[in-house]
Order: C-alpha cells, then structure tokens, then sequence
C-alpha cells in the first residue's frame, strides 16, 4: 500500500509545520484526533487520554516509551472548531522547555483531508532538540497508524 507522504517544513526560527493528506472526511479525521478511544488506536502508545474538547478545557495523555517509561504531555485547549481547527497549549511533564503552542488545521477537498499541524516552540534550541530526538520520525510512524485506523473506519 502506498503511503502519503508528511511534509515537514521548518517554519521561522522556532516552529515546525507537519502536513499530510488523508482519504478520509475531515470529520473522522477530527474524531479520531479527539475521541480518547479513536486516539488509543493509533498515537503512540497511549496509556491513557483524557480530553476536555472546549475552549479552556485542559488535556493530558501518557504515553509509555519503548524503554518502559511512560511520558506524560497535557495542555489547555484555545480554539475548538469541530471539524476544522484545534488550537492548544502542550507542556511535558518530565521535562520543562516552556509552552508549546500547536495549531491544527483541516481542509477537505472530494474527500480527501489535509491536516496541516503547527507546532510553535518557546526556543529555537528546543525545536532542534525534538528534531534531532526523532519527533519527524515518531510523527509518520503515528499518522502511518492513523491512515490505517481511518482506512478501516471508512
């Protein structure tokens, strides 16, 4: 099965721009990226998620890395338009390079759902961290899961 690609594109000097097109509505794009159940199917792996989906609603989800530690990230939701844009804060817990402010956007075109995510980090030096970290890697491997989670919704 061919896969679409992610565009990765380093935007200014402290955020990233991840984009990939999906065959699937917006709506179950959108569902999959807030329903706590739909998330387990697909983001890493999740140990749990709770989702507050309104404009001052927080969020946290942990996640278990492959050494067994588990990491857990949360944040506060600024913008909630259903099936369009997420905007939300996102911390760490286990480590503390200041907020990160990620905005997600999704357009449909004759079915086909382009999510368009910005990630806007506190420091050019944190970006370089996460990259150099793998977070590019980490990311098509999650939205590999993700097509296939909506491949088999669909």
């Amino acid at each position: 099965m061919s896969r679409e690609p992610l565009h990765v594109t380093l935007t200014g000097e402290r955020a990233i721009r991840m984009v990939r097109r999906f065959q699937a509505p917006r709506e179950l794009v959108f569902a999959a990226l807030t329903t706590p159940a739909l998330l387990q199917r697909w983001y890493a792996e999740l140990v749990s998620a709770e989702l507050d989906l309104r404009v001052g609603g927080n969020w946290r989800i942990v996640t278990r890395r492959p050494d067994g530690r588990e990491i857990g990230q949360r944040g506060t939701y600024r913008e909630v338009e259903p099936p369009s844009r997420l905007v939300q804060t996102e911390h760490w817990e286990d480590w503390d390079p200041g907020e990160v402010l990620v905005t997600t956007t999704l357009t449909e075109a004759a079915g086909v759902t382009t999510l368009d995510v910005l990630s806007e980090f506190p420091t050019a030096d944190v970006r370089e961290l996460l990259v150099k970290a793998g977070m590019n890697d980490e990311s098509v491997a999650h939205y590999d899961r993700l097509e296939d989670l909506l491949a088999e919704m669909g």
